[in-house]
This record gives structure tokens, sequence and C-alpha cells, in this order.
């Protein structure tokens, strides 16, 4: 648009590009888009790229694991805006909503570059006078924090790479974010043109057959533009999801499915949009690049976890039960504790002829039972710590492989009239994102983690002596 052309003070453009790969035979349940917002307030413009994927140049830093968008892609998209549309990179926003779907999701390496900046270029061919406003939301019913609170002090991540801890080891689960961060943009009609909304969760699984899926923020998108129509662009950011996962995460009574979620988050941030009224508003945009210690504590980590493992490796007994023989075991001492073995006329009849051949087999058989379920409950925490042995080796050689004591990180804040994003390259734990929030002087304060890079977990500096997925996958010092 030409700046003579100009009527209003504050203009905005939105547009979105097909960024899923291009492979035969993939299975895709829905497409992955790259959304690009422009808004312009006449001597600062901003870009908001929302992309439908893992990580934004994570193949590097997770040694392939998360292999679709490589370590270039920022800086190489960043160029080219810089060059054919004159706005600083800096002035760009980039974010991955972590969905998580198996194998390779994206375009090739040269396509996502294109595609993506072909999504901001007809956003600038499509702007349009608006007005902004920006609010809260609030959904608490579809999260949970993943990283259970023991009594023991320590902490036990759910994942399905591990089992969940016992029951009565349980002391408390942890915060979650319900806030759903929303920036309304209008037309001058009153006609929504794009909505912002920045939530905290991990989209971890689509379906059981593994397809190439947006997941629920995809899910979330379709409900708040179909709902609003004339061609409204729902944008989803990440919030500080790290230990933020769906409660279905680990449900194994249903098939897993990404829509109850979706419709949820979608109608609740639809709800909160009738309060959210528009202004003309400024913007304003920094970005600073920081460096990061990398820790050094891995060995004693490992040490510790070490020592944990041989001493349950020491509480193991010998057992007369196998699995066969437990199993039927466990299950019949279940159903009646107090008449096991036979009917409550049998036990009955042997105490009137002081005969104790039931409660005999009975004393013998709870003992069994008891000393195979806590060699049970020893294997599954063993299990649990050979993985975080492993993972903590991993990440000890990524950070001895850097041949660097530090690590880059990009944080950028950018104020939307009331509204303030801060972004983070981490997959930041919902604690550090309430404690942004609460520190933040400014009325909406959001926070866009996984944003212009990533680096794996970003926990506070009190987790790492409590155990935990987060802090064994975890490239930085506390």
């Amino acid at each position: 648009m030409n700046d003579k052309n100009r009527t209003g003070a504050l203009y905005a453009g939105v547009a979105k590009s097909d960024i899923t790969t291009d492979t035969k035979g993939v299975l895709i349940k829905d497409p992955l888009y790259a959304k690009a917002l422009v808004l312009d307030d006449g001597s600062t413009k901003i870009i908001i790229i929302a992309m439908d994927v893992t990580a934004i140049g994570g193949r590097q830093v997770s040694q392939r694991m998360l292999d679709d968008v490589g370590e270039n892609f920022l800086p190489k998209l960043r160029s080219r805006i810089q060059k054919e549309l004159k706005i600083p990179g800096c002035n760009v926003l980039v974010n991955a909503s972590h969905t998580h779907p198996p194998g390779r999701l994206l375009c090739d390496d040269a396509e996502q570059v294109n595609r993506t900046f072909d999504a901001v270029s007809r956003a600038m061919q499509n702007m349009t006078a608006v007005k902004i406003g920006s609010g809260i939301g609030y959904e608490n019913r579809m999260t949970m924090n993943r990283t259970l609170r023991l009594k023991n002090g320590k902490s036990w991540t759910i994942r399905h790479s591990n089992p969940c801890p016992p029951d009565e080891e349980v002391a408390d689960v942890g915060p979650i974010d319900p806030d759903i961060g929303i920036i309304r943009i209008d037309r001058m009609d009153g006609s929504p043109l794009a909505i912002v909304y920045n939530f905290a969760c991990h989209p971890l699984f689509g379906d059981a057959k593994g397809s190439i899926t947006a997941n629920f923020p995809g899910v979330a998108s379709k409900v708040i533009e179909e709902n609003l129509g004339n061609s409204t662009m729902a944008l989803f950011l990440q919030g500080a999801g790290g230990d933020i996962i769906d409660v279905l995460f680990k449900d194994f009574n249903r098939p897993r499915d990404i829509e109850p979620l979706g419709t949820m988050l979608g109608l609740s941030t639809l709800k909160a949009l009738r309060n959210i009224q528009t202004k003309d508003i400024k913007l304003n945009v920094i970005s600073e690049t920081i460096q990061l210690p990398r820790r050094t504590d891995i060995p004693e980590r490992i040490k510790l976890l070490q020592a944990e493992q041989t001493e349950l490796l020491a509480s193991l007994r010998f057992t007369s039960l196998d699995f066969k023989t437990f199993l039927p075991l466990y299950i019949k001492y279940t159903i009646s504790s107090n008449y096991p073995s036979d009917y409550s006329y049998r036990y009955l009849q042997n105490e009137k002829i002081d005969v104790d051949e039931l409660t005999s087999i009975d004393s013998v058989n709870r003992r069994n039972i008891e000393k195979y379920l806590k060699n049970i409950n020893a294997m599954e925490k063993l299990a649990r710590i050979q993985d975080d042995i492993a993972t903590l080796e991993k990440y000890q050689a990524i950070n001895h492989d850097s041949g660097e004591e530090t690590i880059s990180a990009e944080v950028q804040g950018i104020r939307i009239g009331d509204c303030v994003l801060i972004t983070s390259p981490a997959e930041v734990l919902v604690e550090v994102g309430l404690n942004v929030k609460k520190a933040s002087p400014y009325e909406h304060t959001f926070m866009a983690a996984f944003s212009n890079g990533y680096m794996h977990y970003g926990p506070p500096a009190a987790d790492y002596d409590k155990q935990g997925y987060e802090v064994t996958e975890c490239l930085l010092a506390p």
C-alpha cells in the first residue's frame, strides 16, 4: 500500500501460506500454515508470524530431533524482509505453535522461506485501516501442569516415555496459566480482520495414526474464523507452555481427539472478544540478544541419579510370583480384601472349627503381592532414571560440542497499545511466564515463548534440584 493513500493512522494486513510437506504418502489431517500479520502506525511497522511448527530453528540444537526448521530459516527470512520490504528484521516476531506430530512436517528449507515471505508480502499488499484492542479470556478446563510435586520434595513429569508415579507419593500438581491473551484487530466498519490469541499448552499428539496436524490450536483458529466470518484470520501464539499439557494427554481409555480441546479454546476466545473495545493505538518494538550461560552441573546430576539407581536396585527382593501369577492374585485380593480366597461363609465356618487354611494362604499371598508391587514400583523408577541419565548425557554432549560457554537468546518486546508481547526462544515453564506477567507494569502482558529461535527448556532455578523432565532436557545453567 502506498503511504500517500493512507486514510487513517493505523493499518494492518493479513495473509497465510500452506507450508505442509509435499512428500507423497504422508497422512495429513489438516494443513500447516505460516500466518502473517503486518501492523503499521505510520512510524513503526511490525510483523507477527504464527507458524504451525514444532520449533523455529531447532534442527542443530536438538541433534535433528526437531528436524523441520533449520537454524538458517529465521535469519534468511528476516534478511529478505528487510531487503525487499524495508522492515527491520528485529521487528519480525516468528512464533512456533509447537505442534508435535511425528516425522517430516514441512516443505523443504527454501520453500519454507519462500512461502512464509510470500504470506508477509501479500499481507503488506492487503493493508487496510484498523483499530486495535486487547483483553484476556479464560480457559482452565483443558490444561494441567505435567510435572507433579512429590511428597519427598522431588518432581515427576507425566510423559508417555515413562510411567506415572505411585498415587500415594504425589503431593500436589503445579500451576497453569488459564489466561488467553487476545489482540483484536478490527476494520474501520467494526468487522474483525484478525484475532491474535496467546495460550500456554503443549499440542503434543493429534491422532493415533500419527497424522500431520496443527493440533488443537488449528481447531481453535478454525472455530474463531468460521464464527466471525468476514475472512477473519486467527493467529495462535504459543505461551509459556513448557510444562503444560492437555488433561487428556495420558488417557488410555479413549482415542486421541483434538476437536474438543480446540473447540473449548476457540469458544473461550470468542466469548472474551465481546468485551474488547478497539481504538487507535501506537506501536513500539525493541529486541536484544543476550548470552545465557550453559549448564556445567550435568556430571554431578548424573552421579546423583546413579546413586539413586543403586539404591533402588538394592531394594529389589526375590519373589515367588511372576506376572502371570501376580495379576490374578492382585485382582482377587483387590476385589475382596477380607475374603479373597473363597466366599465369606467358608471363612466363617473355618473360624468356628478352628481351621486357618484360608487365612494362612491369604497371609502368604499378601506378602508376595506387596513384595511384587514394590519391585514394580522400583522398576518403574529405574526406567525413568535410566531415561533421565541418557537425556542428560545427550545435553552434556550438545553443550560440549558447541564449544561455547554461553548460548544466544533473542528477547523481543512488542507493544501494541495497552498490550505487550514478551518473547523467548526457550520452552518457558509456566511459573516463569506467570512471574513475567506479574512483574510487568503494563495492563496486558503476554508471553510468546518458542519464538525467534529455539533452545529447549527454560525452567526456574529452583526446579533444578527437584529433577523432572524439563530440567533434564535443558542446556541452560540455573
